[in-house]
């Protein structure tokens, strides 16, 4: 059974563009490709055939991914997201206990993460030791450098 990803609409549209974009343009520079190296001669020691057809195998399974993501989403409705305790597209501002680091963070769905954006994804251990407490609790986190604890200083949208 397919896993259901919950998304922002934003980022289904994402998804969408990236996939047309694969359907449409790159798949069809790889048929290309494949064609012109085909038409070099022997296939059975042709390296630009064989790496052609390997770009391919990429390409389609990448395909398949974006394909199954977009059926397989189901896009949250923001204007009902609570702010009372944290859950996924919640901003969460916390405060590293030891070091007194002041970090943001908005919780989003694994395919729309990006650090550099401030967007953790809901699986990740910080993520994972946030969902479902509510602003002044001290959570402690294990991740890959140790425990640490986390204050949450403020949830919102």
């Amino acid at each position: 059974m397919a896993k259901i990803s919950y998304i922002t609409e934003e980022g289904l549209q994402k998804l969408k563009t990236e996939l047309e974009q694969l359907i449409s343009v790159e798949r069809p520079a790889i048929s290309k490709m494949i064609a012109e190296a085909r038409d070099k001669g022997d296939l059975s020691e042709n390296a630009e055939y064989d790496a052609a057809k390997e770009a391919q195998g990429l390409l389609e399974a990448r395909i398949r991914r974006l394909e199954d993501l977009v059926v397989n989403s189901r896009i949250i409705d923001e204007s009902r997201i609570d702010t009372s305790s944290v859950q996924i597209l919640n901003k969460v501002k916390i405060r590293n206990i030891k070091t007194g680091a002041v970090m943001t963070y908005t919780l989003v769905s694994e395919t729309e993460a990006n650090l550099k954006e401030g967007k953790i994804a809901v699986n990740t251990p910080i993520a994972k030791g946030l969902m479902g407490k509510v602003k002044g609790d001290v959570v402690e986190i294990n991740i890959p450098a140790g425990k640490v604890s986390f204050e949450i200083l403020e949830i919102s949208r």
